[in-house]
């Protein structure tokens, strides 16, 4: 015979209840538009614990800020480890997008959830800065794969990374109007073209 708290799983600490819930509300309904009071009732905690845990809702977003972008690493170096040459670990970045898009998301896809939040936050904001030095890694990411396929060309490598970061956050954004992966799709087959003529 079990006893009651046998059957029980463990709660999860409130600090992880209240990034989960703040992500998942923050990317449906868009940063401004998520109040407190909506991120404690959707975590299943008291408002304490929110102050408990974030100094304030700016300290929240920009943790959620963070958690995006580190949940999008994982699913480039996932790509990553089955990437065989230099010209697959270029195209990883890509299909990292389209499987991030590819995500259940529970209303839909709606592009970068960090440009998203961005264009929400004024300007000189921190979360603004924290989207941009995400976007500078991924284009380093870039750079860095290019410069495998190109050695020595360190110019010609660093634009062609800059080209290939706008063709990807360009497709980005048309997938998010879209609600679907069809233009990250086409932006990757373009890459491939770009990287089969050099």
């Amino acid at each position: 015979m079990s006893t009651p708290n046998a059957a029980r799983a463990p709660r999860r600490p409130a600090r992880e209840l209240l990034l989960d819930a703040a992500a998942r509300l923050f990317y449906a309904n868009g940063v401004a538009a998520t109040g407190i009071d909506t991120i404690t009732s959707e975590a299943g905690v008291a408002k304490k614990s929110l102050y408990n845990n974030f100094s304030s809702k700016a300290e929240l977003v920009a943790a959620y800020l963070e958690a995006r972008h580190e949940e999008w690493l994982g699913l480039y170096r996932t790509r990553l480890e089955v990437a065989a040459d230099p010209r697959e670990k270029v195209l990883a970045v890509f299909d990292a997008y389209a499987d991030h898009a590819n995500s259940a998301y529970e209303h839909g896809f709606r592009g970068c959830g960090l440009l998203n939040a961005a264009a929400e936050l004024p300007a000189g904001d921190a979360g603004r800065s924290a989207v941009r030095r995400h976007k500078e890694e991924v284009e380093e990411l870039l750079a860095t794969r290019v410069r495998e396929l190109l050695p020595g060309e360190e110019q010609r490598a660093a634009e062609l990374a800059r080209h290939l970061s706008f063709l990807l956050e360009g497709a980005m954004a048309r997938a998010g109007l879209e609600g679907k992966d069809a233009r990250l799709q086409d932006a990757r087959d373009i890459a491939a073209r770009i990287l089969d003529s050099l």
